[in-house]
């Protein structure tokens, strides 16, 4: 698969559980739990425990929730070996957690900011689900929406091929040779740099928003059977690329993508309840104002550490974003 392509997998989560679940789990319950008092699991918990650690209960309801969320099930679904082992990772779990308070790890910085951003996670997820609850997409929001996605989706694919190589110059000798006769596939195989030359260099079928703008400009730009005879630029070098063919791109049916549709729909509402709050809140904002005995960066300009430049194009740190969850 080539580096310019930017790969977006959806992950689906599944039902039925496993260690390593249960363990990557357990190990984000061990972080929370290094902030916790040693009482009940939640406040006003009162189930009987299922078993204590060093005299603190993990309660019934605690540990249902747990299987709930690792499997999909209650408890009594599952195998005896299955509970078990979800107790002795829960016993585990809170003997790390409690290890750690004892160190003091959870009063490190980085420590305690992930905690902070789990609790915000935690809590803006709560709201979302209380929000939303009474909020479903009605069928016009629906296929409002699914117009509006029509009308920003791409309407043609693309299939191309590209030479990559470190340099403008031996990109233009590319260029040279094929004007003499040599074939792009075999040059791709012999000079590029790309994951893609096993292949000549084929990129397969591809919508412009998959490419970086550079490369898809330059491929918009181009008739079928037409390459660059000027080498084009992208934070990977420099390429050649040959436009090999193009087609009309069919937008899936409506009931095909009607539960994307959905998530959609809800997570435009919770954001524009958010956007509320936000207007409704003083905010003051003190992101350019530079720290004790640092020069403030220019407006419209973040401060680089260690005196640095900036790299174009870094990202911002994300804000937690709830996604609503299906009843």
């Amino acid at each position: 698969m080539s580096r310019h392509q930017q790969v977006v997998s959806n992950s689906q989560s599944g039902v039925s559980m496993n260690h390593s679940r249960l363990l990557l789990l357990a190990a984000a319950l061990a972080a929370l739990g290094a902030c916790q008092p040693k009482t009940a699991a939640t406040a006003g918990d009162v189930s009987p425990p299922v078993a204590t650690v060093d005299g603190t209960p993990i309660s019934r309801d605690f540990y249902e929730f747990y299987i709930k969320g690792i499997s999909g099930k209650t408890s009594a679904e599952l195998a005896p070996e299955q509970r078990s082992l979800a107790l002795d990772n829960l016993i585990r779990a809170r003997l790390v957690a409690e290890e750690a308070a004892k160190e003091g790890l959870d009063k490190s910085t980085d420590t305690a900011a992930l905690l902070e951003l789990s609790r915000l996670n935690v809590l803006q997820q709560a709201v979302s689900d209380r929000y939303l609850k009474d909020r479903k997409a009605s069928e016009q929001e629906l296929r409002a929406e699914y117009e509006t996605q029509l009308g920003s989706q791409p309407k043609q694919e693309y299939h191309a091929r590209h030479i990559l190589v470190a340099t403008e110059p031996f990109a233009e000798k590319i260029v040279t040779r094929l004007g003499k006769g040599e074939k792009f596939d075999e040059l791709a195989r012999r000079e590029s740099m790309d994951p893609s030359k096993s292949n000549g260099g084929d990129l397969g079928w591809f919508t412009p928003d998959r490419m970086v703008p550079e490369f898809s400009g330059a491929v918009m730009a181009l008739k079928p059977g037409e390459y660059t005879h000027k080498p084009v630029q992208t934070q990977f070098g420099w390429h050649v690329i040959q436009l090999l063919d193009t087609r009309e791109l069919t937008p899936p049916p409506f009931e095909q993508v009607r539960q994307r549709l959905e998530q959609i729909v809800q997570n435009k509402k919770f954001h524009g309840y958010a956007d509320e709050l936000m207007r409704s809140a003083k905010i003051q904002r003190f992101l350019d104002k530079a720290p004790s005995g640092q020069a403030a960066a220019p407006s419209g300009q973040a401060a680089a550490p260690s005196g640095q430049a900036a790299p174009a194009g870094t990202p911002a740190a994300p804000a937690p974003s709830p996604t609503p969850r299906k009843n």
